[in-house]
């Protein structure tokens, strides 16, 4: 990723009074809201799981390019693991699971340091917050995008806000959907899941099927998809008008 690349859409995570600074780390960018300014904290909880990922990676190689589940590896690290468990419940590779996962590592380990973390990773969001905010959904060229939001009120629980889209962003989609939103208890699986979901979008029509693919991975709690000016909305999704 290029680190000077456009990051507008970070204003859309609605703000309270958090210190924000950004931590990038070879590919990881990550924009940190928090209760004080924890740069160098974050940046070497940043370099921590990024080696351990790294590592393994140069040992399978084959992982970064794999499309399908990953078999267990109780060998693997903690990180690798909990990528492995994502994509095999969303029915994707674990590199799918990637900013998700970093998002959640990074953050879980910030809590020692601030009550309140958010962390975005290339729009795959990382909350755990003691107060309600609302997320807006970028759609790419959708006369939807950014006017909707994902209501989020869990507090003291850590949620996953995640989104995957074949039109906007450096990652992998083999879908068309502009988005492909999952909430879910863990940054990871919302992100694998989203994956998923966006990977079953090629149309219109196609909004329903892969919301009832996306229902039935366990750990889902909420999905939206946009294409084009379609709309499709399950579970704990609540949405807000913005503007």
């Amino acid at each position: 990723m290029n680190p000077n690349q456009d990051r507008s859409y970070r204003s859309l995570v609605s703000k309270h009074k958090l210190k924000t600074f950004r931590v990038v780390v070879k590919e990881t960018d990550l924009m940190v809201r928090t209760e004080r300014p924890l740069e160098e904290e974050t940046t070497d909880l940043v370099l921590k799981h990024r080696m351990a990922l790294e590592r393994y990676i140069e040992d399978h190689p084959d992982f970064v390019d794999r499309l399908t589940p990953s078999p267990p590896d109780p060998l693997a690290p903690p990180i690798v693991k909990t990528m492995m468990q994502a994509g095999q419940k969303a029915g994707v590779g674990p590199m799918g699971a990637v900013a998700g996962a970093l998002a959640e590592y990074v953050g879980m380990d910030l809590l020692a340091h601030s009550k309140e973390v958010i962390i975005e990773n290339g729009g795959d969001i990382f909350i755990r917050t003691t107060f309600p905010l609302t997320v807006a959904i970028l759609a790419g060229h959708s006369s939807l995008s950014g006017k909707l939001g994902v209501h989020i009120d869990s507090p003291g629980s850590a949620v996953g806000v995640c989104t995957s889209s074949g039109t906007v962003g450096h990652s992998l989609s083999l879908g068309r959907a502009d988005a492909a939103v999952v909430i879910s208890a863990s940054a990871a699986l919302a992100d694998a899941a989203a994956t998923a979901i966006g990977n079953a979008v090629s149309d219109k029509a196609d909004i329903a099927s892969a919301i009832g693919l996306g229902k039935n991975i366990d750990g889902v709690l909420g999905i939206v998809v946009i294409l084009d000016d379609k709309l499709g909305v399950w579970g704990q999704a609540e949405l807000v008008k913005l503007g």
